[in-house]
């Protein structure tokens, strides 16, 4: 059924709980361990290898790890946070977090080869944006660089990042696909995760590797998300385009919660799991939400179809419970942090995309 976004209260972070007043604050949120992630952190013993360390999600997911290993008393167990680090900056953050950093170019073999040993991966490397004019390089960052990965690392565990993408535009009353549903990619960016999908799968077929597969969509924090970027369309009075009329969120800090958790769930064939929030949102509603808290009305463009990328989350939902922020709680903060000009990161999602170009 379809449920209007509107605030609610869940188990987790309380509502009416005070936002973030800076960017360290919110990292230290986006990275604080929930409950559900220190059990597994006892029992998946060694070193965790994380690849593309830098992007969005990777920073605040290496210092969970390191957070959450500290808790459990595993405090000479490696977190390992690889990538180019083009960002100076992220790199310093990471290791002043006691997160051992390491350079490497995930696209030439003998530098992956060069890595530390670690028996668990959490693989997060990939290209979305620029697909379209660069497909090239979508495909060798999101198929080449797998095996080369699963190569390097392999009778590992490995907890790989894809996307809801895989799946087709899906009727909006059906609630979203499920991971039992046939992939049918619309695009290259999303043909190409698949393609990062069966790679692994064959590693995991062929070797004594074991894969958990994350289809995610859409994580959210105070710096970019989709429901950033309507809270700054409504803000700045730009028009939002409800074309693409619905769609799932989830808090990062839960996203990278699962992650994590999936680590004692990986196997083979992969285990796949969606991630993301229990609950489909109307982006018009999201909207008119946002206009209330700004004060200020949402310009509506556009008529919602009868389609949207929805992912069914009940199975992360049976094992892992309820995201322990909501929605509700997500657009406070947000409002909150737009209101202030806080850092944004400059990154847009391209929700709205029914073709799957970006």
């Amino acid at each position: 059924m379809l449920r209007r976004t509107q605030p609610q209260r869940v188990p987790g972070v309380p509502m009416g709980a005070p936002p973030p007043n800076t960017e360290a604050e919110l990292e230290d949120l986006l990275s604080e361990p929930t409950p559900g992630v220190l059990d597994p952190l006892r029992r998946v013993q060694g070193d965790i290898a994380v690849l593309g360390a830098a992007g969005k999600m990777g920073p605040t997911l290496a210092r969970m790890l390191r957070r959450g290993l500290d808790a459990v008393g595993r405090t000479r167990d490696r977190v390992i946070a690889v990538s180019r680090f083009s960002s100076s900056d992220a790199e310093y953050r990471l290791r002043a977090a006691n997160v051992e950093t390491v350079r490497c170019d995930l696209t030439r073999y003998d530098a992956v080869r060069a890595l530390p040993d670690a028996p668990n991966v959490v693989f997060m490397a990939g290209q979305k944006f620029g697909t379209s004019d660069a497909p090239a390089v979508t495909w060798m960052m999101n198929t080449v660089v797998p095996a080369i990965v699963a190569d390097r690392y392999a009778g590992a565990r490995i907890v790989a990042f894809s996307t809801g993408n895989v799946y087709p535009l899906v009727p909006v009353a059906s609630g979203g696909s499920r991971e039992t549903d046939p992939p049918a990619p619309v695009g290259e960016y999303a043909a190409s995760c698949l393609g990062r999908e069966r790679v692994l799968e064959y590693a995991a077929a062929t070797t004594s590797t074991t894969v958990a597969i994350v289809r995610l969509n859409y994580a959210v924090e105070l710096r970019y998300g989709v429901l950033v970027d309507i809270a700054r369309a409504v803000w700045r009075g730009e028009p939002v385009d409800v074309r693409m009329g619905y769609a799932n969120v989830i808090w990062q800090g839960d996203a990278n919660a699962r992650a994590i958790q999936c680590l004692e769930h990986t196997a083979s064939p992969p285990f796949v799991l969606n991630v993301t929030g229990g609950e489909v949102i109307s982006v018009r509603s999201v909207a008119e939400h946002f206009g209330t808290l700004f004060s200020r009305p949402a310009t509506i463009v556009g008529e919602e179809a009868d389609d949207a990328l929805l992912s069914d989350a009940s199975r992360s939902i049976a094992l892992f419970g309820p995201p322990t922020v909501s929605v509700g709680q997500m657009m406070i903060w947000i409002a909150d942090w737009v209101r202030r000009n806080g850092a944004y990161l400059g990154k847009p999602t391209h929700f709205e995309e029914r073709r799957g170009r970006f």
